[in-house]
Order: structure tokens, then sequence, then C-alpha cells
């Protein structure tokens, strides 16, 4: 048996907001995002996108491990994924788990999945990423207010029975001293809300941020990205037996535009059928990979996608690929 992707939905919060016209919006090409409402979350999303599934014709009954990727849970305790098995109607015999991570969260989740499958713990795993960054930053701060959207995804990841691999070349890497290049300092044990003055800083940017919300040095993740990025795709091409020519379509992390072009160029990709569609969602974190993949799904017909390289890189710091087959996606 081997883990394959079957299935793909994702779901965008109704409010959508446009970026000013200017030089921040050339840039990074972000034209607009989506932005949760007050009392929605990461969960409701979630909730949302699987439903498309369902409603697209998988069955409840088949699911029996839900895994959810976020870094906006309902509470601290209980997991939310265990709210979400109950919520979506799923059996009681299935497995529940959150995963805290970022930018490279849509990889770990696969791995995750392939090896629940691959080991006989599981035959079908609900994979959702759901996201709500805009609940962490500043509406002063106009240099990260911009660039990230809200979203959930889900994918099915099962059992199928083949030698072949539907999720192969899995890579991973940490880098844990490049953790407050990205970094929310208030809310968690190390530093409560109850005991923890608010501080508000002002860049010399005019950029208005409290240690409560998001900060992000976009010069640094940018160093990383560029850094890390080329290297791990010559060791999953490798790991899979593979060139550059023989992936169908290369699909990163889709943080800005001008991040991936740049990425585009250093990893010698400029001929290579590359994703680059910012444009409706900016940055969703973990759901932007499932994201293009279904829209992705929309203009190349399943058949054509055998090989699709995968990447993803940002907060952590931490970074991982693999090479997906698409194919068997209904």
């Amino acid at each position: 048996m081997k883990a394959y992707i079957t299935h793909l939905a994702y779901e965008l919060p109704t409010k959508r907001v446009e970026n000013p016209a200017g030089r921040l919006r050339k840039k990074t090409g972000i034209m607009a995002r989506h932005i949760t409402a007050e009392d929605e979350t990461a969960a409701d999303l979630a909730v949302r996108a699987a439903e498309k599934l369902f409603a697209a014709g998988v069955e409840r009954s088949q699911v029996d491990f839900v895994l959810l990727c976020t870094q906006s849970p309902d509470y601290y305790l209980p997991t939310t994924a265990c709210i979400l098995q109950e919520r979506l109607g799923l059996s009681k015999s299935c497995g529940a788990l959150d995963f805290n991570l970022g930018c490279s969260g849509y990889i770990y989740g696969l791995g995750i999945a392939k090896g629940l499958i691959e080991t006989g713990q599981a035959r079908c795993v609900l994979l959702l990423t759901a996201e709500t960054y805009s609940k962490y930053i500043n509406s002063k701060d106009s240099a990260t207010l911009p660039l990230f959207g809200d979203g959930a995804a889900a994918t099915l990841v099962e059992a199928l029975d083949t030698d072949v691999s539907g999720i192969d070349g899995l890579t991973y890497g940490t880098d844990g001293s490049g953790a407050d290049q990205l970094i929310v300092s208030v809310g968690g044990s190390r530093h409560p809300y109850a005991t923890t003055p608010v501080e508000e800083q002002t860049d010399k940017y005019g950029n208005t941020r409290t240690n409560r919300d998001i900060y992000m040095s976009g010069s640094s993740i940018m160093t990383f990205a560029l850094s890390v990025v080329p290297p791990t795709l010559q060791e999953i091409l490798a790991k899979v037996k593979l060139t550059k020519e023989d992936i169908d379509y290369y699909v990163f992390h889709q943080a800005n535009h001008f991040m991936l072009i740049y990425l585009q160029q250093k990893c010698d990709l400029l001929d290579a059928p590359y994703w680059n569609h910012v444009e409706e969602y900016g940055n969703t974190v973990s759901c932007s990979e499932p994201i293009a993949l279904t829209d992705l799904l929309r203009e190349r017909e399943p058949a054509s996608l055998q090989h699709v390289l995968l990447m993803g890189f940002g907060v952590g710091l931490s970074w991982g690929g693999c090479v997906v087959d698409l194919t068997r996606v209904v």
C-alpha cells in the first residue's frame, strides 16, 4: 500500500480586502487577501473546506485519521482536531492530531499521513491546514499586514494498492536559531498574557506593532529561503532519481511574487513550469501549497501531473519538500 493524494479543496473567508496601490503591492504581487471575521476561526474555515470534499463524494465513514496543521488553534487545549472530529461527524474510532507548524506545515502533514498509511495505522487521512494570521497582525504594521491572508485547505490522502510511491523524496530541515525572525513573542508559557506588559514599538519606517503581534524580519526570511531552497531541491531530486526536466510542475510556498521570482532564478527554473499566483490570496501559510495545487488542477489534467515538486519554508525556521503524484486526484 502507498499513500496518494486523491481529493483537494480549499476555503477562503468571505471578507476580501484589497491592498492599497503602491510599491509594496507591485513588488509582492498581492492584490487582495481574504480575512476572517472577528468571531470566525481557523477551525471554522477547516470545517467548510472539509465539507467541500464530502459534498464531492468522499464518505465521512472512510476517514480514520484527521490531522490539523495550524498556529491558530481554537484553544490551548483541547486539541482542535478533536473538536473537528465531532463537528465533521467523523467516526469515534478516528484518530485526531494537531501539529503546530507554519509555511512548511503542508509537507510535514503529507509526511505524517504517508507514515500513518504505509505503516498500516490508517487507510484514509484527512489533512487539514487552516490559518488566521490576520488576528496576530497589528493594523498599523503596513510592512506585514498586506502580506498574509487567511484560509483553509482539505487534502484527502488514501492508501492505494500499488508499489509506486505517491508521496516521495520527503526532505526536512530546521534552524531554530532563527526563531525570532518570525514570531509572536507574548501569549505562550514563556511570556504569558497575564504577566507580560504590552510594549508598543514603531520602527524607522513608521510600522507600529506590540509584543503581542507578529514580528517578521522580511529580509532575514528572504535570505534564509534563498539559502535553503536550492540545496533542498537538489536533495529531493537525488532521492527520487529525477532531473529538473522530469518535474511536471514546481509548486513552492506562495509567500509573495518577489520571493518566488528570486527562488525561481536561484534554482535555475526560469524555463520550468512554476506556480506563482499570489494575487488573490497573499501568504496563507500552510494552506498556500494545497490552494495552489487545487488551482493548478483546474488548469491541468491530473494525468499530466505525475511529478509535482512541492517546497515549504518559513517560520521556525523550518523547511521541507517532496514530490507528489497527482494522477489519482478525483
